[in-house]
């Protein structure tokens, strides 16, 4: 089965935890933390030189690393959670908000959540930059699921599993989600999904049986 190499409490090893949950993927999850060091140990690197996770081995022994990579990997390979084939511009807008997540969501967003929660020396005119910044983040998406249920138009997405991640416990970072009503509702009507895990849950290390 495959092997999800992730780290509690972090949103980009969640997503791709969920999605395998989701998908009912047999997997095991192998605890590995970069606060302690493993993820720099000469085992880890070995799997993966740029020593982070997540990182995903496949059953045949290969490794991926990248939560959107993962994502779209397993969307692909089991046929769900994207556009189909034939439409190409709707595929390229759920890369778009997978791309708006990696450039100007999760450098804000999680950033600030990790030095808060983590404890994490930072001078207050960057956290205040990374405020700022990931309210912005926030105010895109707030703008549009004002018109649409999903990120992307009616239907749930890898775009919504790679957004929702870190959007949903921004306020650890100190944001202001009540400043969102439409990101608001569109938590919990995610949350209210059937298959819906939550992250503690999903990163447990042990083998699901779904």
């Amino acid at each position: 089965m495959m092997k999800l190499y992730a780290m509690p409490r972090s949103g980009n090893c969640y997503k791709v935890a969920w999605m395998l949950r989701l998908l009912k993927v047999p997997h095991q999850i192998v605890t590995t933390s970069i606060l302690d060091g493993s993820t720099k140990s000469p085992a880890f690197m070995d799997k993966n030189p740029n020593g982070q996770v997540p990182l995903l081995e496949l059953e045949d022994g290969r490794f991926l690393a990248e939560s959107g990579a993962m994502l779209l990997y397993l969307a692909e390979t089991q046929k769900s959670f994207l556009p189909p084939t034939d439409d190409p511009f709707q595929r390229a807008k759920v890369f778009e908000w997978m791309f708006f997540e990696q450039y100007s969501h999760e450098p804000s967003i999680a950033v600030r959540r990790a030095n808060v929660i983590f404890q994490r020396p930072c001078d207050d005119a960057k956290m205040k930059q990374l405020l700022d910044k990931g309210h912005h983040a926030l105010g895109v998406m707030e703008r549009q699921l004002a018109t649409t249920p999903f990120l992307t138009g009616p239907d749930f997405s890898v775009a919504d599993i790679a957004l929702y991640a870190y959007t949903h416990v921004a306020a650890e970072g100190e944001f202001e989600l009540t400043r969102f009503p439409h990101v608001q509702t569109w938590l919990q009507r995610i949350q209210g999904m059937p298959g819906y895990v939550d992250m503690d849950s999903c990163l447990q290390e042990e083998t699901p049986t779904d």
